[in-house]
């Protein structure tokens, strides 16, 4: 009887040990999202992603609002 206790608590520790396993992410799977290139406003300083950034003749800006008040034009 104290053998079938020991080999059902073995049983169960290695469903529970590759249940667990299975749970995690690998570490393998590439990030969701790649890091972007950093650009800074002409207008205010700001460092802000180059996917975020308004684009103007004299460079890049943190919004439309920073591109107007350097008086700015959006780029043909």
């Amino acid at each position: 009887m104290k053998y079938l206790f020991w080999l059902l608590l073995i049983a169960l520790a290695w469903w529970a040990y590759t249940r667990s396993r299975q749970a995690r992410p690998s570490d393998s799977q590439p990030s969701a999202t790649a890091p972007q290139d950093m650009v800074r406003c002409a207008h205010c300083g700001i460092h802000l992603p180059l996917g975020d950034a308004v684009s103007g003749e004299k460079g890049l800006y943190c919004s439309t609002e920073h591109r107007s008040a350097a008086q700015d034009r959006n780029p043909v």
